[in-house]
């Protein structure tokens, strides 16, 4: 018989938002087309402000949910993205320098105004961190699609440049399963039904927000294509 916390995690794994969002047609977009410089740039400065803003999200979280249990996961899951105490470890340092390293101009990667939909992602994550069922939600939303996100914008910057070998993804791979496991032990409390109601639609909030924003970046990286097809020899 299934516990409570493995009906939740199963209902959030299942969701058929969260499958939209891994499923999106600009993962696809960027599997199987030619992506340009100017589009990865697109892509990586849009990317750096959700990254910029994660850890200050994780630390507003563990001060919004008042179990020791969920403070010490969450806890777990900022220090590794915050470098755990070397902040040349820190996940948007390492992006910044792998990003440079692939070629692509420092201006670009940090200093991109953000999209409408960028900001509202941003914003989404700021409201939730202040909540406790929308911290959780949000977390293990983020948590569960994190590294098909990050594969595509590692294709996209590959792409362009050639340069496969970007730790920023790297570190990704390999931190990953232990941040969906921690995610996975800020649900072990017993959540009665209207607390995992909203848990679930504080997730569906989160994925519906990333599909958002990769609607426009895959509006934008189309754009680009179409532009660049329509420019005489």
């Amino acid at each position: 018989m299934m516990s409570e916390q493995d009906i939740l995690i199963s209902k959030l794994e299942e969701n058929p938002q969260r499958l939209q969002l891994l499923n999106h047609p600009f993962f696809e977009r960027v599997e199987r087309g030619d992506i340009t410089i100017e589009q990865a740039c697109t892509v990586v400065g849009q990317w750096w402000h959700p990254l910029h803003y994660f850890p200050t999200f994780l630390a507003r979280c563990i001060a919004a949910v008042p179990d020791i249990e969920s403070k010490s996961a969450i806890s777990r899951i900022l220090a590794q993205e915050a470098g755990a105490g070397d902040p040349r470890q820190a996940h948007e340092v390492i992006y910044v320098y792998t990003m440079q390293g692939a070629g692509l101009p420092r201006r670009h990667i940090t200093e991109s105004q953000p999209f409408e939909q960028t900001r509202a992602l941003v914003s989404g994550y700021e409201c939730a961190s202040a909540d406790r069922l929308a911290a959780l939600g949000y977390i293990f939303a983020t948590e569960v699609t994190d590294l098909t996100m990050v594969s595509a914008v590692g294709q996209t910057v590959t792409k362009a440049t050639g340069v496969s070998n970007l730790e920023w993804v790297d570190i990704h791979v390999k931190q990953e399963p232990d941040h969906v496991e921690h995610a996975n032990y800020t649900m072990v409390q017993n959540f009665g039904a209207f607390d995992q109601s909203m848990i679930v639609h504080h997730a569906e909030e989160m994925w519906r927000l990333w599909i958002e924003f990769f609607d426009r970046l895959l509006q934008e990286v189309t754009r680009a294509t179409r532009m660049v097809a329509a420019t005489p020899a």
